[in-house]
């Protein structure tokens, strides 16, 4: 009985194990895939043309409300600066969120090596 739950037990940390495993898998390639997709949206053509009526629009409300013309300007500057601070953001993490096939090796070696130090090595999966 006691071998029967040690080997339920093992048999769960392998099943564990490989979910991690297939988690980071999954993680490392749709994470990039997924703020790839975002900055193409942010910097697309119909992107653009939201944010020139965006700038204009608030411009105009500026300026309807009696603001002086260089304090509209300026403000609607830093307005767009807040688009394209975060169109900038996107586009370092794009460079940063794409793992490169070195680097996913490695993550994968860290994982096979942790499983081998809890006995859960990938040669034990064919066991199941």
């Amino acid at each position: 009985m006691l071998e029967r739950k040690a080997k339920n037990r093992e048999k769960s940390s392998k099943e564990e194990a490989e979910e991690v495993k297939e988690i980071l898998s999954a993680v490392s390639t749709e994470i990039p895939a997924l703020i790839k997709n975002i900055i193409a949206s942010v910097f697309s053509e119909e992107a653009g043309r939201n944010m020139g009526k965006a700038a204009a629009a608030f411009y105009k409300e500026l300026k309807d409300s009696g603001l002086p013309n260089d304090l509209a300007l300026k403000m609607t500057e830093d307005y767009m600066k807040t688009f394209t601070g975060f169109g900038d953001i996107l586009k370092r993490i794009g460079k940063v969120g794409s793992l490169s096939p070195a680097i996913q090796v490695k993550i994968e070696d860290k994982i096979a090596e942790k499983m081998k130090e809890k006995g859960l090595a990938e040669s034990d999966k064919e066991e199941r």
